[in-house]
C-alpha cells in the first residue's frame, strides 16, 4: 500500500497548465489530491479573466477527478498587496505585486486556509524547490533556468517551507506541455499568464490612472535639453523605452530612448539615448526590509550572487549589512536596478533571501566591462 494514499495535498488550481500537471504528478505519486482555485482579484470589466480562470480550474480538476474548492480573497489581497502596490507607485517606486502576493496569499492566507480544509501539504505549479538540510529548510531555484521563479518566492515565511510541494521544480516547461498533451489535459496548449494578474490585457497607464493622477513635466536629455513631456513620473519606469512619445526626434538620430532616471524635486522625466548609456547601468544598490530563510544572514559582510529582476542572470556582489539594511556591490555594472523591486540573494541554487531595493549608484565606469542584462 503506498503510504502516500494518507496524506492529503491540497493544489493551488489556477486553470493554467502548470497548475494542472502539479496536480497530475501529485496523483501519478499516489497522493489524495483535492484542488483549491483563489479569486484575488474582481472588476466588472472586459479586462478582468477571474470568471475564466475559475470555469478552467474547474475543467482541469473534473478531468483530473479531483474535488475543487473556491475560495474568494480579494478583500485580502487589496488590503495586503494592492494598497502596497499604490504605495509604493505614489512615492516613486515600481513595485512588484507577485511578491506580496505569494508572501501574503498564497503562501499566507491561502496555505491557512488549505490547512482548515484538511490538507497535509500545498502545493503550487511554481518552478522552484524545497529541500531539508542539516541547518533547516531551504527554497532552491527551479531547474528549468529560463522558468525557474524563486525571485518571486523569496519573501515568504520559512516556516511554510515543510508544508510545501513544488512539483514541477525538478522538470523544464516544455517538458511539462508534453506531459500535459500526453496525458489529455484540455489546457495543455493554454498560454501562459503574463503580466501582473489584475491588470490582464489592458494598458497599464490607463489602469493606473483609475487610482493614482500623475502631475505632467518635462522630458529632459542628460544634457538638461528638453525634447517631451511626460504624463507623470510614476506612470514611467526606469529602462523602459516603450510608450515615451518621444519619437522622431530627427536630430538625435535612430538610436532608441530609454528612461534613465527621475528627477522627483523638478518632477522631471531624464531620457538617454542608447541602452549602453552610462545612466542606465549601477554598480551598487542599497535595500531593506530584509528576510532571510535560514532566519538570519549568513554573515555580516558576504559575497553571493544577486537578482534584480526576474531572469536575470545571477550577478556575484558582496553585502555589507547594517541596521539600515544592505549595501550591494556588484562584481559588474547591472542595467536598469529599479527602486520597488527586489534584490534576491544566492548562493549557487540556493535561496538565501532578498530584500526591497531603495536605491542604487550608478557604475563609476562601464566601458570594457562586462554588462549583466
Amino acid at each position: 500500500m503506498n503510504a502516500l494514499a494518507d496524506t492529503t495535498v491540497i493544489v493551488g488550481i489556477s486553470g493554467g497548465v502548470d497548475s494542472a500537471v502539479a496536480a497530475l504528478l501529485l496523483l501519478d505519486q499516489g497522493y489524495r489530491v483535492q484542488g483549491l482555485h483563489m479569486t484575488n482579484w474582481e472588476a466588472d470589466d472586459d479586462y478582468c479573466e477571474a470568471a475564466a480562470d475559475l470555469q478552467a480550474a474547474r475543467t482541469v480538476c473534473a478531468d483530473l477527478g479531483i474535488p475543487l474548492h473556491h475560495v474568494n480573497f480579494a478583500a485580502e489581497y487589496r488590503d495586503k498587496v494592492f494598497a502596497d502596490f499604490l504605495a509604493e507607485y505614489r512615492n516613486g517606486r515600481t513595485p512588484n505585486p507577485d511578491v506580496a502576493c505569494n508572501r501574503e496569499i498564497k503562501f499566507g492566507d491561502c496555505l491557512r486556509h488549505a490547512k482548515r480544509l484538511g490538507a497535509d501539504k500545498v502545493a503550487t505549479g511554481h518552478y522552484a524547490r524545497v529541500a531539508a538540510t542539516q541547518s533547516g529548510w531551504r527554497l532552491l531555484k527551479g531547474c528549468d533556468g529560463g522558468k525557474d521563479q524563486s525571485y518571486f518566492l523569496h519573501a515568504i515565511d520559512p516556516q511554510a517551507l515543510p508544508d510545501v510541494l513544488f512539483p514541477l521544480g525538478e522538470l523544464d516547461k516544455a517538458e511539462v506541455r508534453r506531459i500535459a498533451n500526453q496525458r489529455g489535459l484540455p489546457n495543455y496548449a493554454r498560454k501562459d499568464s503574463t503580466g501582473i494578474c489584475f491588470i490582464g490585457e489592458r494598458p497599464f497607464k490607463q489602469f493606473l490612472q483609475q487610482y493614482l493622477q500623475g502631475e505632467p513635466g518635462a522630458i529632459e536629455t542628460p544634457a538638461g535639453e528638453v525634447i517631451g513631456r511626460h504624463d507623470g513620473l510614476l506612470y514611467y519606469t526606469l529602462g523602459q523605452r516603450q510608450g515615451l512619445g518621444i519619437g522622431g526626434l530627427a536630430d538625435y538620430g535612430d538610436a532608441p530612448w530609454y528612461v534613465a532616471a527621475k528627477d522627483e524635486a523638478r518632477n522631471v522625466l531624464i531620457v538617454a539615448q542608447s541602452r549602453e548609456h552610462p545612466l542606465l547601468w549601477s554598480g551598487a544598490l542599497q535595500a531593506a526590509d530584509l528576510r532571510w530563510f535560514a532566519g538570519a544572514p549568513p554573515a555580516q559582510n558576504f559575497r553571493c550572487s544577486v537578482k534584480t529582476r526576474y531572469r536575470q542572470a545571477d550577478v556575484p556582489c558582496e553585502v555589507t549589512l547594517s541596521p539600515a539594511g544592505a549595501d550591494v556591490s556588484f562584481a559588474q555594472p547591472v542595467w536598469a536596478v529599479t527602486p520597488g523591486q527586489y534584490a534576491v540573494f544566492y548562493s549557487d541554487d540556493i535561496c538565501l533571501g532578498g530584500g526591497v531595493i531603495t536605491a542604487a549608484s550608478p557604475a563609476a565606469a562601464t566601458a570594457g566591462v562586462r554588462k549583466s542584462a
